[in-house]
């Protein structure tokens, strides 16, 4: 972002309302500049002044304070005058306290506080622009607005200086309104830009994650088929006639490609879903009678080997209006997943009514969800297992809000395991 984002307010405010009676300001002192306030706007030239005006106005906030900073120097500066601390007090007292700074890879361990506060009454955030760091020859620009009815414009002298009233010039307050309006027009689309910024870092972040993690799915299951591949060729490079293939040797590359096939299937939805082509073919049928078939063809698996028991608590039939080859890869991946984190125990589904819903549960006794990725469980690409791509679930979520229900995560109150649950509308 470039600097003169920052200063064209104040030039204009400078050099078309103030500049003319800048020369009589001369004349009157410090105390009279700063009690002339009421009749507009005013130009403080004194770096006192502009010190004592500047902790006062922050002191006085009853509603809101947005507060520019210009470097991360100038944040430094305030908190030795005690402006960090009026800030903290304010938001204590409820006052919204917005700061806008500019990022730096020293940030002070104050301002990293800050980020992180918890109370919820002040909040941080970060704008990326080059000239933030730059020398501190170039001129830069605070600003300040109490309660969205005063302003105070700090103009930096230099940034290098280590006290505030050796690295301001001159300022400009006003209770103007019109004028204190622009600068809350300014803060708020900076404001607003640093948060879409965020989010598309955010976003960047996750897409990173997922093409290592996609690299690595798609690395495991190529390797063996590559490697069983070379020992068929060895064979025949020896003379051999025929190279005979084992039976396990065939369920290796077949267990194999069909891991790529659904990790294929599964970035092909999530290409679907984002740009609206997902549909679904609504048919009437029997939820129990869908998780029963689902359960059938798990343990039907070779490789469910494990000391666990799927439970099923069937119960009277619940006629749903759903696609049922999606429900049936909900119903799949949410049993996959219990089984996938449960080494030993039981895995118990169960569907039952719930007012004009069907309720379904996924309930098993294994290691839980991690609370840190617990706020994220449903989003693209949220995953910590060493296997999976953290798409499975994104796409369960998108699935059943199609169809008009909600779908939800908890770790059970014994501290064993989790639950997922599910719900559709009940055709009546």
């Amino acid at each position: 972002m470039k600097r003169s984002n920052f200063l064209v307010l104040f030039f204009i405010a400078y050099y078309i309302v103030v500049q003319p009676c800048n020369r009589n300001l001369s004349l009157e002192s410090s105390n009279d500049k700063i009690a002339r306030v009421i009749t507009g706007i005013e130009v403080i030239q004194d770096p006192h002044d502009i010190q004592r005006l500047y902790t006062s106005l922050v002191q006085s906030a009853r509603e809101e304070i947005l507060l520019l900073l210009p470097t991360t120097s100038a944040f430094l500066r305030e908190q030795k005058i005690g402006i960090v601390q009026s800030l903290q007090n304010a938001a204590t007292r409820g006052v919204s306290v917005k700061v806008l700074t500019p990022t730096n890879e020293k940030i002070p361990p104050t301002m990293e506080a800050m980020f992180h506060n918890k109370d919820g009454n002040i909040e941080v955030r970060t704008i990326r622009h080059k000239s933030a760091i730059r020398g501190s020859h170039e001129a830069r620009t605070k600003i300040l607005v109490i309660d969205r009815k005063e302003y105070l414009v700090v103009e930096l002298k230099d940034d290098s200086k280590e006290t505030f009233v050796d690295a301001v010039r001159l300022a400009i307050y006003s209770t103007t309104q019109s004028t204190a309006n622009s600068y809350i027009t300014l803060f708020e689309s900076l404001w607003e830009q640093s948060e879409l910024y965020e989010q598309l870092e955010a976003h960047d972040k996750m897409q990173r994650e997922f093409i290592n993690i996609a690299a690595h799915e798609l690395r495991t299951p190529i390797q063996p088929i590559i490697g069983m591949i070379d020992l068929l060729q060895a064979g025949f490079e020896k003379g051999s006639k025929e190279s005979k293939i084992t039976k396990e040797q065939l369920e290796l590359i077949a267990r194999n490609a069909i891991r790529l096939e659904r990790l294929a299937t599964s970035i092909l939805e999530v290409a679907r879903i984002e740009s609206n082509s997902f549909s679904l073919n609504k048919e009437r049928f029997d939820i129990n009678e869908k998780i029963r078939n689902v359960i059938r063809d798990i343990k039907g698996l070779s490789s469910f080997g494990k000391k666990l028991k799927i439970r099923f608590e069937a119960g009277e039939p619940l006629f749903v209006e759903a696609d049922k080859t999606r429900i049936f890869e909900v119903v799949s991946n949410l049993i996959g997943n219990a089984i996938k984190f449960t080494d030993e125990g039981t895995v118990t589904v169960k569907a039952e009514k719930q007012g004009g819903d069907v309720q379904v549960q996924v309930r098993d006794t294994g290691s839980g969800i991690d609370p840190e990725i617990m706020p994220k469980l449903f989003t693209k690409f949220a995953t910590k297992s060493k296997q999976g791509t953290g798409l499975g679930l994104y796409i369960s979520k998108k699935i059943i809000e199609a169809h008009g229900g909600r779908i939800w995560a908890q770790n059970n109150e014994d501290g064993r395991g989790a639950t997922f649950s599910f719900t559709l509308p009940l055709l009546l």
